[in-house]
């Protein structure tokens, strides 16, 4: 069963740090480029970062450019997103998904296969 799982969401204040993971079960992420997108209620979901399965390239928003990092490790077929410097616009369910190309899009209409999203709050 193809399956994506975020973890590591929570509260965090102001300034604080997250750790996201996005494990993957039922296929290898190795050719898969990975997206992690954002959203909250009421708001379209929103692109946060993507890196490629070719070269690891990688986009960010621009909202999060300098404060968040997305690396892959294949050979535990997970994804991770460092956020750093939390805002409290950061706030959202995050969600990871899998497109099966070698580059990674902003677009969430491209992607294959979505987990379920985890849920960051920023508050003091």
């Amino acid at each position: 069963q193809v399956q994506l799982v975020e973890s590591g969401g929570g509260l965090v204040q102001p300034g604080g740090s997250l750790r996201l993971s996005c494990a993957a079960s039922g296929f290898t992420l190795d050719y898969y480029g990975i997206g992690w997108f954002r959203q909250v209620p009421g708001k379209e979901r929103e692109g946060v970062s993507c890196i490629s399965s070719s070269d690891g390239s990688t986009i960010y928003a621009d909202s999060v450019k300098g404060r968040f990092t997305i690396s892959r490790d294949n050979a535990k077929n997970t994804v991770y997103l460092q956020m750093n410097s939390l805002k409290p616009e950061d706030t959202a369910v995050y969600y990871c998904a899998a497109d099966y190309d070698y580059y990674c899009s902003e677009n969430a209409a491209d992607y294959d296969y979505w987990g379920r999203g985890t849920q960051v709050t920023v508050s003091s």
